[in-house]
C-alpha cells in the first residue's frame, strides 16, 4: 500500500487547482488556463514530490555514469544523447562540461543489473568512448531536503573551533 500510495504522489499532481486558487486569491479557471500554457511550453513537465531514496528502494542501486562520447558532424552531443536519455534504465542525462560529456544516472534492480546495462547497451554505442560508473552509496540531501533527519537536534548546524 505505501508503494502505491507514493507512485500515486509521483505520477500525480503536487496541489488542487482550487487550492492555488484560494492562496492566490484568482479563479480555479485562471489556474487551470495558467497551468495548461505553462505545460504547452513545456515549462511545467511534471509534479513531483520529494520522497527518501529508501522509502522506494528494495535494494534498487543508483549509479552516476560519466560517458565520453564523439560529436556528430551535423548534431553534435544532441541525438547520442537523447539515445541514451530514451534507456528505461535511464532517470536523468545532462550533458556536462569539463572531463566527460554526459552525465547519466541510472537505476537497476542490483549491481549486476546496472553493470550489465553500461557493458551491453551504453558501452557498445558507437559514438560512445568511454564510461566510468560510480554507484550512490548513501543519500543525504535531495533537491534541498535532507534525508533521515541530516541536522542537530536544535535544527543548527555544528560549528567546528
Amino acid at each position: 500500500m505505501i508503494k502505491d500510495v507514493l507512485k500515486l504522489l509521483l505520477e500525480g499532481e503536487a496541489i488542487r487547482t482550487e487550492a492555488m486558487a484560494s492562496v492566490l486569491g484568482v479563479t480555479e479557471a485562471e489556474i487551470e488556463a495558467t497551468l495548461a500554457k505553462l505545460e504547452e511550453e513545456q515549462k511545467l513537465l511534471g509534479w513531483r514530490p520529494v520522497i527518501n531514496p529508501k522509502a522506494l528502494a528494495d535494494h534498487e542501486v543508483q549509479a552516476l555514469i560519466e560517458v565520453s562520447i564523439v560529436p556528430e558532424r551535423e548534431g553534435g552531443f544532441n541525438r547520442i544523447a537523447k539515445r541514451i536519455a530514451r534507456f528505461d534504465q535511464v532517470v536523468t542525462c545532462y550533458l556536462m562540461s569539463g572531463g566527460y560529456d554526459l552525465l547519466v544516472i541510472v537505476r537497476g534492480k542490483n549491481l549486476l543489473e546496472v553493470a550489465t546495462f553500461v557493458s551491453e547497451k551504453l558501452a557498445t554505442l558507437e559514438p560512445v568512448q568511454s564510461t566510468a560508473t560510480r554507484f550512490m552509496l548513501q543519500c543525504y540531501k535531495v533537491d534541498g531536503f535532507m534525508i533521515n533527519g541530516g541536522h542537530e537536534e536544535n535544527g543548527r548546524l555544528a560549528i567546528s573551533p
